[in-house]
């Protein structure tokens, strides 16, 4: 059974104040707003509304929690880039994700969705340096990638994994597309690792040669 298949809403909350106690592993997703980070959560929890998908990107202003069958709780993190939202709103997201991604003790992993178009812009650099101090593991999913040619996607997999390569071997980055369903298999693998879950039931993750016989 997939790993976030069967995800259940929990609470959300608007200050660190308010966090819920530490119960279960925690994996975090994050992402700059308009990146296609709720789309890449309902995607991968086969559900259409769970992430709220909003049409004005940087509303959404809460921290979302949601229990996995696992046990394991999934995060649904602000965007951040806020391009329209006031400056005071701004600061108060920052000092909370700031807070969380620091703090957070049942924190085990983070998943940074970066548009595969314009990654790792400086605020995408600012979440690694928050994250990287504490030696937890950061996934990259390189979303939209249906939108680029298929050399341009290798591309720009192979230029992010030679950036991010100088601050660890505990960031791994992928491709990923909620439209085309491309890269699934490669997110639940990695989560069911961090988790320490057996990954015998997960799809297998298709071979490049699969891949281009399916035309993806």
């Amino acid at each position: 059974m997939p790993i976030f298949r069967n995800a259940r809403f929990e609470v959300s909350i608007a200050k660190s104040g308010d966090l819920p106690p530490p119960e279960g592993a925690e994996i975090a997703f994050a992402g700059r707003s308009n990146a296609g980070k709720s789309s890449a959560i309902n995607t991968l929890a086969d559900h259409t509304r769970l992430a709220f998908v909003s049409k004005t990107p940087g509303r959404t202003q809460l921290i979302n929690f949601f229990r996995l069958d696992c046990g394991a709780v999934l995060v649904d993190l602000p965007g951040y880039g806020y391009a329209k939202v006031p400056e005071n709103i701004r600061r108060q997201w920052q000092g909370l994700l700031e807070h969380y991604l620091r703090k957070r003790e049942n924190l085990i992993g983070l998943v940074l969705i970066m548009d595969s178009r314009h990654p790792l812009t400086p605020l995408d650099r600012q979440m690694i340096d928050w994250f990287v101090p504490g030696g937890r593991p950061i996934h990259v999913l390189l979303t939209k990638c249906d939108k680029l040619s298929r050399n341009e996607a290798a591309a720009t997999l192979a230029s992010v994994r030679r950036e991010v390569a100088a601050l660890g071997p505990q960031i791994s980055v992928q491709l990923f597309s909620s439209l085309k369903k491309i890269g699934m298999e490669e997110v639940e693998h990695k989560v069911a690792g961090w988790l320490g879950l057996p990954s015998d039931d997960l799809p297998a993750i298709p071979t490049p040669a699969q891949l281009r016989a399916a035309g993806k």
